[in-house]
């Protein structure tokens, strides 16, 4: 039973929140209809008054003084009495005194039948003409001050839910990571001790070094995925001498069809993991061979202006189309056939909440290719 709310809950409490809106708003239209016919019967009252006051002698003054306070009596409903000729006789409870405000009300109220005739004998009349009341105007407005609450509420609401479910899932894939570190790491251990021990053995027909080379390369893998959910350590940095290890490495094991060269001052010193940032570099120049299809030019530009170091990374690939230079960075977009297209979104994050940076498309031309920037901060 507990199962089957959790799992029914959200949908429930949705529907209950739009049964009580509608039914809030239903009773607000009903009783605001009420108050409108509760208007039209003291305006009926009103304009009894006023022709019994209009009818009534002076040797008559109780009813005189009755129709005369029921009409000083009105303080809320604006009311505009015209003759015959359709000129002004009397008007109470407008906003403005002033001539041509009472005209532009008095066409107003024309445009609705509030209006009763008023007879003077003798073929005369006159008519009166009122509007609604200013409690009545301001409630008017209340069905749609409700519904922006509820719209204001909902989006409250959904933002919770969807904060809620990305958090989970941060938390899961943050937990997956640091748990696959920690499978990595048990058979790490076994085969740097078989490396030593084939040191030993000192045999050429066995390539201990590159071996060696790809134990170390795992336990680089395993240090990243600990560090994923977790909050890392900036040190001061050379991120020329890292970004140089970094593509030094990733040349060994690239295409000889691409060329990879970086352009860049001797040292540069910032705020930086360095094993974080170096999977950056390694995920930005793989996705621009894969752009390349395995063959092309890559130059990896660094400069400093000021505070800031940006790391330029460019590519002679297919290029991105400008409305994609924001998606590329959502998790799961790829353009290729295989592929998680977590790597540009990892960048992003490792880059942004990490190294309080920056990353985007500098530029990128179809058919010609692309140039992302790094922005990081000087030590």
């Amino acid at each position: 039973m507990r199962a089957l709310l959790s799992r029914y809950k959200r949908p429930v409490f949705i529907g209950a929140t739009l049964l009580a809106l509608a039914v809030t708003l239903w009773e607000t239209n009903r009783f605001l209809q009420e108050f409108k016919q509760e208007e039209r019967a003291k305006m009926e009252i009103l304009a009894s008054a006023y022709q019994k006051l209009l009818d009534t002698k002076d040797d008559n003054p109780a009813l005189l003084n009755l129709s005369s306070a029921i009409l000083e009596k009105n303080h809320t409903i604006p009311v505009i009495i015209v003759d015959k000729k359709g000129e002004v006789v009397f008007h109470r409870n407008l906003a403005k005194d002033q001539p041509a405000y009472i005209q532009r009300k008095l066409q107003d109220f024309k445009k609705t039948d509030k209006h009763f005739k008023l007879d003077l004998g003798d073929d005369d009349y006159q008519i009166l003409y009122y509007g609604d009341s200013s409690l009545l105007n301001k409630l008017t407005y209340y069905p749609v001050i409700l519904v922006a609450i509820f719209l204001l509420f909902a989006t409250i609401v959904y933002l919770y839910y969807h904060t809620s479910k990305v958090s989970d899932e941060n938390r899961l894939w943050s937990g997956l990571a640091k748990e696959t570190a920690h499978q990595i790491g048990t058979p790490l251990s076994s085969l740097i001790g078989w490396v030593e021990l084939l040191k030993l053995e000192n045999n050429p027909d066995i390539p201990v070094e590159e071996i060696e080379k790809d134990v170390q390369r795992l336990n680089v893998i395993s240090q990243r995925f600990s560090k994923i959910g977790s909050t890392p350590k900036l040190e001061p940095q050379d991120v020329v001498e890292v970004t140089k290890r970094t593509i030094h490495y990733i040349k060994s094991r690239t295409s000889k069809l691409v060329n990879i060269t970086i352009k860049s001052p001797e040292k540069l010193q910032t705020m930086l993991n360095a094993q974080l940032y170096s999977w950056v570099i390694e995920n930005m120049v793989k996705n621009a061979v894969d752009a390349m299809e395995g063959k092309g030019d890559i130059s990896i530009e660094i400069t400093s202006n000021g505070p800031q170091v940006f790391i330029d990374i460019s590519d002679t690939g297919k290029g991105i189309p400008a409305s994609k230079f924001q998606k590329v960075f959502h998790p799961g977009y790829t353009t290729k056939k295989r592929g998680w297209g977590l790597g540009l979104s990892l960048s992003k994050r490792i880059i942004e909440q990490y190294h309080k940076g920056k990353i985007f498309v500098k530029h990128s031309t179809l058919g010609k290719g692309t140039s992302f920037r790094i922005v990081l901060r000087k030590a």
